[in-house]
């Protein structure tokens, strides 16, 4: 069986070192057996599963959200339930991409309405941040 050192899996998996512990602590990466010399063996499985967790954090998944998906994909079970996981995710990512553009047109606005020149108390943008204007 092909094992990786700590250092090997971290840059195979494009992460660092600290970041293979911290999932292993999360639980989402299992600990792995200890050669004789007490350094830590990876299975090339290790790899995948990190891969795994880097693409979905990727997509914005929270550990929590990861650890649900390692799960169903442990039990090679319910894609149901992969495919609800997923579409809350997409939920959240167009609540949030709603709520950015609401962000958006209020500072448009208020860019607009500046004129970037004059005294402070006559910006609207300083009057719109303390209440002042509508």
């Amino acid at each position: 069986m092909h094992s990786l050192r700590i250092s090997q899996l971290a840059e195979q998996a494009g992460v660092g070192i600290d970041t293979v512990r911290y999932y292993e602590r999360s639980g989402l990466l299992p600990e792995p057996p200890r050669r004789p010399s007490g350094y830590r063996e990876y299975p090339l499985q290790s790899l995948q599963r990190l891969r795994f967790i880097r693409r979905a954090k990727a997509l914005g998944f929270s550990l929590e959200q990861i650890a649900g998906l390692l799960e169903l994909s442990d039990q090679r079970g319910d894609v149901e339930a992969v495919k609800r996981l997923a579409q809350q995710r997409l939920g959240e990512v167009e609540a949030k991409l709603l709520e950015l553009q609401r962000i958006r047109d209020g500072l448009r606005g208020l860019v607009k309405a500046c004129p970037g020149h004059g005294a402070t108390e006559q910006c609207p943008i300083l009057q719109a941040l303390s209440g002042e204007t509508a």
